[in-house]
Formats: C-alpha cells, structure tokens, sequence
C-alpha cells in the first residue's frame, strides 16, 4: 500500500511538471497550442453570465437582510406608537389593530422573498463552480494532449535515425488516450456552456416577475394599512379641535389671563385695563345694578315721605287733622331696622304734646302697614321677574342667545353676532384670535357635548376663521 501511494504521488509531481513544462514553452512560443475559439466565445459568456449571477446573488441577500432589519425597526416603530396612543383616544383598537397586519405584512413579504426568490437564485448559481471545475479539468487535459503530441513528434522525428518502434507505439497511445480525454470534456462543455447561457433569461424573468409581484402586493397591502393609519389619527385630529380632549379650565383662570397676553393697552391715566367680567359676575353685576336702582327709588320714596310729615306736623299745630294723609310706599329693600325718625323730622325745639305723639304713632304705624303691603306686592313682582328670567336665561342657554341680541338679517347657521370688546390671543388651536372691534358670528357646536361654559363657537368675518373664543371679552351686538 505504502510502495501504491508512493507511485500515485510520484505519478500526480511528474504530471504537475510535465504541464508547468509545456505550458511555459507554449507561453515562450516554443511549442504550438490547440485553439477551439467556439469554445473561447463560450467560455468568456460563461464568465460574464458567472460574474452577474454572483453580484445579483451578493446584493439579493443584502437586500433580505436590510427587509428584515426593517421589519425589526417596523415593529419596534409600531410598538411605540400604540404605547404612545393613549386608549382613551379615538381608534386606539384599531390602532393595535392595524400594527399587528403591518407586521404581519412583513413577516410574509419577507418569507416570500426568501422561499420565492432567494432560494431559486442560490440553485441557479451553484451551477457556476461545478462548471467552473469542469473548464479547468478541460484545460489540464489540453495541456496533456498537448504534451503528448509533442513528445509523439519528437519520437517520430527521432525515429529516422534510430528506428525505436516500442517507443512509438507507446507515445501513439499515450496521445490517443490524451486526445480522448480531452475531446470528451470539450464536447461536453461545448454542450453545457451554450445551454446554461441560453437559460439565464427563464430564469431571470421567473425569478424578476416573482420579486416585484411580492413587492407589488406588500406596498399594496401596507398603503391600506397606513390608509387605515391616517384616517384613524385626522378623526383624532378633529375630534382635538373640537376640544373633546382638552381638559377644562375655570372661566376665572381664563379672565384673568386672556387680558395679560402682551394685548394690554394703557388708560389715559396710566392704568391698565381690568380684566373683562365672566359671564356669571356680568349677571351678578345686572343684579346689583337693579338693587341699586331700586334703593335709589327707594330714598327718593324716604325724602318724599320725609316731607309728608313735615307737612303733616305743620297741620297738626294748625290744629287740622294730618292722620288721614296717605305717605308714599317704601323700597322694600328699607325694612330692616331701617325706618328713622328723620323720617319724621320734627323741627328743633317744636314742643311735642300728647296729641301729637299720637299723631306721629298713628302716623308711623301708618307708614309701616303700607310699607308691609308694598314689601309684599314688591315680593311677588320680584319672583315673576325672576320666574320670567330663569326662563329667559334657560332658553337663551340652549341657543346661547343673550338678551338684547339682533336676531334679524342673520346669515343662515348663525344664531346672533357679538362685537370684540378686548384683543384675544389664542391659547389652543381649536380657539379664535382676534382684535377690539372684530365682528364675529356667533354659531352652534358642531357637537353640543363640546360646549364650554363661558365660551362661545364663532366665525370671525374678517377672516372667516372659526374657532372657540370667550364670551366675556364681547359684547351683543
């Protein structure tokens, strides 16, 4: 076995140096060279058509790894995003919806590139080495029967002087085992060669039309997912400006902010303007204005009576009779410990005599009957009149139309105008800005659940921008 092995290895050095032999000679000119140039043309198309299935190859699977390196990030993307989607948002079902097909649009995309086009694309260039090792054998064997024919030349040429005939016979074979060997492997590959050059178009158009069909369905089906996406977030984005997800502020905070906007002006002496009532202390103001009204009226029925009886006490030292004078009804806002004796003045050092103590009991007695019958009267006026607003006010808080509004020559949709009385800046995008004098119309929500208490929804008809804007800073018009 040992002397077998031996002989192999002595037999593969002397062929390795017979080939580096002939081929140095055939490159120093030395010795001629078989040439097959069909097989030259094939071979330099089987290296092009090597060369572009390799690169396609390399970015192919570049390509899947940046897919699905993307489909990581995709998934890692949506997960943030429905974590940031607070569920009490509109949508946010369909939201986690919508991440879970998105990712699983991936997955598919990415197993069908992989199944689909990658694993054909590996088939179709392992080709390439097992032909590559058959040229390369194609070629060793031209060398040898290159060699061989040399060496049957140089036996035949120096058989003329010697006459060697077993020599001859033995190269002869030798060159036809060699000539067979070769020929064999350049037929096969003059077969091969051509028909793998001729495949390259089945196969790229099989291979083309299953890629873009992936990725023509995966961007089809991935735009109806972020279709899906975008009309979920603008129905967010409406409901926003509606202010269904604003949280309320107290109509005080917002009087006393809105006037400090920069949009202070300065009094002609020096101060600045108070902020602009609320629409709760405009009412409280109305009030207090009909109570003053009232104890105005009040004081003048005083100095009325107040005369009277002074009338009346000069009567009485006339000696006629004055109990019989009716004196005018009292505000009913006086009753409380109110009535004085400067009601009845009586002049300073004026005896009072027994008659006309009595006169002035009967007389205040009098007074405080009617005043009575008035308060009583003025009560129930009082609580007609309030019955009669309460009224007013609820009605005028469905249509949120203050009293006193022009309601005629309206545009249709608008419920009543108001004049801007104060420069408001907006503080949300949802609400309107505008300037003093700026006329706005007033319209309804576009949902009632919406309404802000002392907040109106208009439409600036400068601009015709509309928006939410505090009613205190306008005025009817």
């Amino acid at each position: 076995m040992a002397e077998s092995k031996g002989a192999l290895i002595a037999k593969s050095v002397q062929k390795h140096a017979g080939r580096a032999k002939e081929k140095f000679l055939q490159n120093l000119g030395k010795v001629d060279r078989t040439l097959d140039d069909i097989f030259e043309e094939h071979l330099q198309n089987f290296n092009r058509q090597h060369q572009q299935a390799t690169r396609l190859q390399k970015e192919f699977n570049n390509y899947i790894r940046c897919i699905r390196a993307v489909q990581t990030a995709s998934k890692s993307l949506m997960e943030a995003i429905t974590e940031v989607y607070e569920s009490g948002w509109s949508g946010h079902d369909m939201l986690y919806v919508q991440a879970q097909s998105m990712e699983m649009l991936w997955q598919d995309f990415s197993h069908k590139l992989g199944d689909q086009v990658l694993i054909p694309l590996n088939t179709y260039t392992n080709q390439f080495p097992e032909l590559r090792k058959k040229i390369e054998k194609r070629g060793r064997k031209l060398v040898d029967y290159d060699s061989q024919r040399h060496n049957f030349q140089n036996l035949q040429a120096n058989a003329a002087k010697r006459r060697d005939d077993v020599k001859i016979t033995k190269g002869r074979e030798q060159l036809e085992e060699a000539r067979r060997t070769y020929e064999s492997l350049n037929s096969e590959l003059h077969d091969e060669l051509p028909a793998l050059h001729d495949s390259r178009v089945p196969f790229y158009v099989t291979n083309l039309q299953t890629l873009f069909a992936a990725e023509q369905l995966f961007h089809a089906e991935t735009s109806k997912v972020y279709a899906e996406l975008e009309a979920i977030t603008d129905k967010l984005a409406t409901e926003c400006q509606r202010g269904s997800y604003k949280k309320p502020i107290a109509n005080n905070v917002k009087a006393e902010i809105a006037p400090h906007n920069g949009n202070s002006t300065v009094q002609p002496n020096g101060d600045l303007p108070s902020a602009p009532p609320s629409p709760d202390s405009a009412a409280d103001n109305a009030t207090a204005a009909n109570d003053n009204a009232t104890a105005a009226n009040g004081t003048a029925t005083a100095a009325n009576g107040t005369e009277t009886a002074a009338n009346g006490t000069a009567a009485a030292d006339n000696g006629t009779d004055s109990g019989e004078a009716t004196p005018p009804p009292r505000s009913p806002q006086r009753h409380n410990g109110e009535a004085k004796d400067d009601t009845y003045d009586v002049p300073a050092g004026t005896p009072v005599t027994p008659e006309r103590a009595n006169n002035n009991v009967e007389k205040k007695e009098l007074v405080d009957n009617q005043s009575a019958v008035e308060k009583e009267k003025g009560s129930e006026k009082e609580k007609d009149a309030q019955k009669e607003t309460d009224n007013q006010v609820q009605k005028d808080e469905v249509y949120d139309i203050p009293v006193g509004a022009t309601l005629a020559g309206l545009p249709a949709g608008t419920l009543y105008r108001v004049r801007a009385t104060y420069r408001y800046t907006r503080e949300d995008s949802d609400e309107l800005s505008f300037d003093v004098g700026d006329v706005i119309r007033v319209v309804e929500y576009d949902d009632p659940d919406e309404q802000e208490e002392g907040w109106l929804m208009g439409i600036k008809e400068s601009t015709n921008e509309k928006g939410m804007f505090p009613a205190n800073f306008t005025r009817p018009i």
